[in-house]
C-alpha cells in the first residue's frame, strides 16, 4: 500500500500563486510516476499534470501550460505543483496520484493510489 498526503492548498486571489506538495509513504520502492488531477464542483475529475520517475518527462493539460510546473524530489518521496497566474477556473480540489510504472499518463485509470485532496480556491 501507498499513502499520499497533499498539502499547500488554500484561498488566493486571481493572479496569485500556490505550491502544492504531495508526499508518498509506504511501499514506495521501485520506479513510479506521479500526477495531479483536480475536480471542480459539479464536474468530473480532470488531469492536470504528470511527471516521470526521473523528472525528465512531464505532461500537462493545455489549460495550465505555461502557468503550472510539476516537479519531484525522490529523496523526499514528494511531488510538487507550482501554480502561478491562478484563475477562478482553477478552483477545485486537487488530488495527487501514484502510478507504479515508468509511463507518464493522463489516464486516471492507470494510477494505483490517490490522495484525499486539497482545496484550492481562487477568488476574482
Amino acid at each position: 500500500q501507498v499513502q499520499l498526503v497533499e498539502s499547500g492548498g488554500g484561498l488566493v486571489q486571481a493572479g496569485g500563486s500556490l505550491r502544492l506538495a504531495c508526499t508518498a509513504s509506504g511501499r514506495t520502492f521501485g520506479l513510479y510516476s506521479m500526477g495531479w488531477f483536480r475536480q471542480a464542483p459539479g464536474k468530473e475529475r480532470e488531469f492536470v499534470a504528470a511527471i516521470s520517475w526521473s523528472g525528465g518527462r512531464t505532461l500537462y493539460t493545455d489549460s495550465v501550460k505555461g502557468r503550472f510546473t510539476i516537479s519531484r524530489d525522490n529523496a523526499k518521496n514528494t511531488v510538487y505543483l507550482q501554480m502561478n497566474s491562478l484563475k477562478p477556473v482553477d478552483t477545485a480540489v486537487y488530488y495527487c496520484a501514484f502510478e507504479q510504472s515508468v509511463v507518464v499518463t493522463s489516464d486516471p485509470d492507470k494510477y494505483d493510489y490517490w490522495g484525499r485532496g486539497t482545496q484550492v480556491t481562487v477568488s476574482s
